[in-house]
């Protein structure tokens, strides 16, 4: 039984001693989850699970519906992963931080912070105007924007002010330092997108790191 990934939420950062090193890491909450929907090839032409995290206090009609049909528990997160040998899945099954082992490489999805409105400089690292020859008031202005076009025509895609952070963010081939199964946490060296209590998708790494990047570690 092989599952893509399992829901968790980033608990926050702090650091573990290994031998004599200090190691930075990210403490995440992964699980709990429920088995809420299982595909297989002969009915929906693929095989993946869909699983549930974290309870929910309120649930639209549908998703109720959903859950209701399925035997499950109220949850609050819903996502599907690719899956492998589903036969031995079953609606209402716990999966657990287990999953995972200690030295394996993982990939972990948040939604970064949010950073409302900005200007360039913050949001794009723009140096800003001269603050001689008569340039008073122009130190955080982004410039000139019509790229020199017919009729001043800003191009698409032009980077300016705008709404900063908010994105969906993947840290990928992070090392899994230590996990405790009694407390569903697990630790994974270096930083994770998102603020603390904020939803993940921790993922078995696509790709593994690099024999040089490894040793490194």
């Amino acid at each position: 039984m092989g599952i893509g990934g399992l829901l968790g939420k980033k608990v926050g950062m702090t650091h573990l001693f290994i031998g004599e090193q200090m190691v930075p890491v990210t403490v995440l909450e992964v699980g709990p989850c429920v088995v809420t929907q299982v595909r297989n090839g002969a009915t929906d032409g693929y095989e993946a699970v869909q699983i549930g995290f974290g309870a929910a206090k309120s649930l639209t009609k549908p998703a109720l519906g959903h859950l209701k049909a399925a035997g499950s528990e109220r949850v609050k997160h819903l996502k599907e992963f690719p899956a492998t040998q589903v036969s031995e899945l079953r609606v209402g099954q716990k999966l657990l931080v287990s999953e995972f082992a200690e030295g394996q490489y993982v990939d972990v999805t948040g939604v970064s912070k949010g950073r409302g409105f900005q200007g360039g400089v913050k949001r794009y690292n723009f140096r800003g105007g001269p603050k001689t020859h008569g340039q008073s008031d122009r130190h955080r202005a982004p410039g000139s924007i019509g790229s020199t076009t017919f009729m001043g025509r800003v191009i698409k895609g032009k980077r300016m002010a705008g709404h900063t952070g908010m994105d969906q963010t993947t840290s990928r081939n992070l090392r899994v330092v230590k996990v405790d199964a009694e407390r569903n946490l697990l630790f994974v060296g270096g930083g994770v997108a998102g603020a603390n209590g904020g939803l993940v998708s921790v993922r078995h790494a696509k790709r593994a790191p690099k024999a040089s990047a490894a040793a490194k570690e």
